[in-house]
């Protein structure tokens, strides 16, 4: 099955809303609103319009069968991921995936665990190449 790409970018308070439909599926918006509160104040009433209008976008799904709608996500994490990175890649990097790991792995401590998982990586990448 093809993953479901976004119709659009997601907004910075959709995708939070998102990150949390993936992690936990399906959920009401009262859950939902109850997690974002953890971080930051957000009204009931601020997350249920949001997430109508993710629905009118067509980035989540409403189950309205009980008397609490529940929402998730319409969209593959990994598809909106690689989406994002694209045109992060491209807007900010001018398309070069060199600057970009470059300027992540100069700009913090990389542990060795993090160092070895990228080695395998270039490894497998390379293989493929072949």
């Amino acid at each position: 099955m093809a993953e479901k790409t976004p119709p659009n970018k997601p907004t910075e308070s959709e995708l939070e809303i998102l990150q949390l439909l993936w992690e936990h599926g399906p959920s009401t918006v009262r859950f939902v609103n109850d997690e974002l509160s953890k971080n930051k104040e957000t009204g009931y009433t601020t997350t249920l319009k949001l997430m109508q209008i993710m629905h009118e976008k067509g980035f989540v799904e409403r189950d309205e069968a009980g008397r609490s709608h529940v929402y998730k996500a319409a969209i593959e994490e990994s598809a909106t991921q690689k989406q994002l990175l694209d045109r992060f890649l491209e807007t900010t990097f001018r398309g070069s995936a060199l600057k970009l790991v470059m300027q992540a792995l100069g700009n913090r401590k990389t542990s060795e665990q993090e160092l070895n998982e990228i080695r395998n990586l270039l490894d497998k990448l390379k293989g493929n190449a072949k």
